[in-house]
């Protein structure tokens, strides 16, 4: 049965391999990462990390490559089609829920970070930021002797305080409502309008071919920043904080046994990698029949740890290692209030954050547009919509997200509890569900035969009882670790703040909307398709 009548595919196999990498290298690589690493004293974060990655990260995304054809060979292209064609039953369709949720909902807030990447990229490139650079070096002339030796070098040269205050007003950290009256909501525009051009155009002239040009161009300005950064004086002894695994505020062990790291682990895993999003599974229905996908996936995970660990990391972690101490604070505020700060320290600093801001927006566009094609996928083949009125509908329901989450800018909340709730919660329930669907459901023997068709590489066998035995307990017990945490350990943690925080309490209720309308559109899907179904019986008798 197919639950498309399209024949949309991708143009080539490089195509696909760049547009998935792209799926995945994105602002996670460059902020979230060196954030957590950075959160956790560096080498210590890298042991969950690489375990994560080998006991999660690769297998899943073998197991999604091979799901994503599976239900492409049967005519589905979105994760409620497909899951309902790999479980044979309705109940498969409306898990696939969190297929849809997880990728529009961070969307909605992806988008606005998005933004800030290319205002910034903008005001190096029109000279705004060098007039910020020459009050920041005033002010830390002005109180170079109250500036401490522990603060690092480059503070006692540049002050913090007008990049911060340039971050805050740009984003509307003041009060609710208060980035409508500035620029930001001018590239915001920008970006929303870019997304939507490229993702009517469909996947070959729109996702496809804007990621052939924008990885390239990525990586080009990612080894150029890394080039400068590498030539800084002491440069071996940050990498050292970074790979290095030795704390500082505990021991070792002490700080392994928090299972809140271990969780931040794996969600950067699946944030990077975008499995668990419900966006590997959907590009990969659009292959065909005997197209690889073993070493297809192998090399999309590859180029996004390059970039991930390899230029993300090793461009900001040190850096901020060697002018800070390592003392970062936020994701956000490492990328927009200490790299600025560090850029200015440096000679050719402000060619450096011109192109370090530039391929955080390539990134970022490369990953915003995947996370758009499963809800489209779903309207196309579920209610049978044409692309426009398909990208007019999720154009509609983002845009309302997103100016929700954009005019709730105090404190940055509205964004927080989403990226809590979507970018960690929801993706990890996600990933839990579809490494039982492919070990328990599919099974380990029709998921390899699945894996293999085609395949220009031997995947070892022993992925199939990873994904059937290893993942889901290792999933389940450090699930289980951070729910302890958060009710025992912390009173309640984020279950508890929906209902001290109005704020809280009603972006969980936006997300609860949202799932809400999902649910309706899967519910007309599902009788679709069982109409379509019925038909096809008919006819064959």
């Amino acid at each position: 049965m197919s639950g498309n009548s399209g024949k949309e595919g991708w143009g080539s196999r490089l195509g696909v391999i760049l547009a998935v990498t792209g799926s995945a290298v994105g602002l996670g690589n460059f902020l979230r990462f060196p954030g957590l690493a950075a959160r956790y004293e560096g080498g210590a974060f890298m042991i969950p990390y690489f375990v994560s990655l080998l006991i999660l990260g690769l297998p899943l995304a073998w197991g999604e490559w091979a799901m994503g054809r599976y239900g492409g060979r049967h005519g589905y292209n979105s994760s409620p089609g497909i899951f309902r064609a790999i479980a044979r039953n309705n109940t498969g369709a409306y898990l696939g829920i969190l297929g849809l949720l997880v990728p529009v909902g961070i969307y909605m807030y992806y988008v606005i970070i998005e933004s800030w990447c290319l205002g910034y990229a903008w005001y190096y490139l029109s000279g705004q930021m060098a007039a910020i650079g020459a009050e920041a070096r005033q002010l830390a002339g002005q109180a170079s002797a109250a500036v401490s030796p522990a603060e690092g070098v480059a503070t006692a040269l540049v002050s913090k305080e007008p990049y911060t205050r340039l971050f805050d007003s740009f984003v509307g950290e003041s009060a609710h409502g208060a980035a409508f009256g500035g620029p930001s909501v001018v590239f915001l525009g920008l970006c929303f309008l870019l997304n939507f051009y490229l993702i009517y155009r469909g996947l070959t002239k729109g996702i496809e071919r804007f990621c052939i040009f924008a990885m390239p161009a990525l990586i080009i300005c990612a080894l150029l920043v890394l080039l400068r950064v590498l030539t800084l004086p002491g440069i071996l002894e940050a990498l050292g904080f970074m790979w290095n695994p030795h704390t500082e505020k505990a021991s070792l062990l002490e700080a392994l046994a928090n299972p809140r790291m271990w969780l931040d682990a794996a969600s950067q895993i699946f944030f990077s990698l975008s499995v668990g999003f419900g966006v590997i599974i959907t590009y990969a229905s659009y292959l065909k029949e005997n197209d690889d996908i073993a070493l297809s996936s192998l090399t999309s995970v590859a180029g996004n740890e390059f970039c991930e660990v390899g230029l993300g990391g090793m461009i900001t972690i040190p850096s901020a290692y060697l002018f800070l101490g390592g003392a970062v604070g936020s994701s956000f505020d490492l990328g927009f209030k200490t790299l600025p700060m560090v850029f200015e320290s440096m000679p050719l600093g402000y060619i450096v954050g011109f192109l370090f801001f530039v391929l955080l927006f390539l990134a970022a566009v490369t990953s915003s547009l995947s996370m758009l094609q499963p809800a489209i996928a779903l309207l196309e083949e579920g209610l049978g919509l044409n692309r426009r009125a398909s990208v007019s509908i999720l154009g509609f329901v983002t845009l309302c997200g997103s100016l929700y989450t954009f005019y709730f800018s105090q404190g940055r909340m509205a964004l927080a509890t989403l990226d809590n709730w979507l970018g960690t919660f929801c993706i990890y329930l996600l990933a839990m569900y579809q490494t039982i669907l492919f070990g328990w459901v599919l099974g380990p023997k029709r998921g390899m035969e699945e894996l293999h068709r085609g395949a220009e590489i031997k995947v070892p066998e022993i992925l199939g009882w990873v994904l059937k035995y290893v993942s889901p307990v290792y999933l389940f017990l450090v699930f289980v670790g951070f729910l302890y945490q958060q009710v025992v350990l912390e009173n309640g943690g984020m279950f508890r703040e929906p209902f001290e925080k109005p704020l809280v309490g009603a972006t969980v209720v936006f997300i609860l909307v949202l799932t809400g309308f999902f649910y309706l559109i899967i519910q007309q899907s599902v009788r679709r398709w069982e109409r379509l179904e019925r038909g096809e019986k008919e006819i064959a008798l």
